[in-house]
């Protein structure tokens, strides 16, 4: 960037409100909602709200290992969001989620009804509530908490940072592509270098850590979030590749990755509400 064109910072930053990129017709510096409209319900006691991003990706993976493993109350109905029509600021969704935010959730199996948002949080409290995929030794059960708040820490530099920077922005920057690009290439290796010696996340055991971070990684140096693969090099990261390959080989996976998907190639499902949808999409 050249001297004339760097950003003189005001003494008051002021919004303007059409900045050339994706979400710009969206985004707003303040909260709550911009439009009246009540969230459907349908006939389960697990209401989700959400759209197929990696965050959205993190709790259908996790509802659909639940249902394999054959716990039948995990059962739940997934309405779409389109964040890019700014649902996400209906009177209904602030009221489940003050943030705006997906995924968000409902559990009306409880009196009164619960309302959950944050993945990690979801994600959390499906794994306590049901009993599964988060380990039972102490030792293993704290590893996955430390990976599953890892994510939850690391991911908005891949996200909201590399991201943005590398896929959205209006015109390409130099210095906040090689910032986040450098963060990113850091946290992969720590990713790497982990799995080198354990088999998922928490050690010997499968569980929502290994959930929780594929979508963001996993698909990342899969190729398909981004198209930054051959731009990080991930082929360097092989234990990281390994990992990523196996856990996108589960059926739970390949089932979970596609609920609340209504864009793009390959399969798409924008309501799921039965295991019959998503076996329609994914024929």
């Amino acid at each position: 960037m050249s001297k004339q064109d760097e950003y003189k910072v005001p003494r008051v930053w002021k919004w303007e409100k059409e900045d050339g990129s994706k979400f710009s017709s969206t985004n707003r510096p303040t909260s709550g909602p911009t439009h009246d409209q009540a969230l459907p319900v349908g006939d389960h006691d697990l209401q989700l709200y959400s759209m197929a991003t990696p965050n959205g990706q993190k709790v259908t993976i996790l509802f659909e290992e639940l249902l394999a493993a054959g716990i039948k109350e995990a059962e739940y109905d997934a309405w779409p969001i389109s964040i890019g029509d700014g649902d996400q600021f209906s009177s209904g969704f602030v009221q489940n989620n003050p943030n705006s935010k997906i995924p968000a959730m409902m559990d009306y199996s409880v009196n009164p009804p619960l309302r959950l948002f944050e993945s990690g949080a979801i994600m959390q409290y499906l794994a306590e509530k049901f009993d599964a995929f988060i380990p039972q030794d102490p030792i293993a059960r704290t590893e996955c908490r430390n990976w599953l708040f890892w994510q939850v820490g690391s991911a908005p530099y891949l996200g909201g940072g590399f991201g943005h920077f590398y896929t959205y922005a209006p015109y390409a920057m130099q210095y906040p592509i090689d910032r986040f690009t450098l963060e990113i290439k850091r946290q992969l290796d720590v990713l790497d270098k982990h799995l080198s010696y354990n088999t998922y996340m928490a050690g010997d055991e499968y569980s929502i850590a290994d959930m929780a971070i594929w979508p963001w990684y996993g698909n990342l140096v899969l190729g398909k979030v981004y198209d930054a693969a051959e731009f990080l090099q991930v082929e360097d990261y092989t234990h990281l590749l390994r990992w990523a390959k196996q856990i996108g080989e589960r059926d739970a996976v390949k089932r979970g990755e596609v609920v609340n998907r209504f864009w793009g190639d390959g399969a798409n499902l924008k309501e799921r509400h039965s295991a019959k949808d998503i076996d329609k999409a994914l024929k």
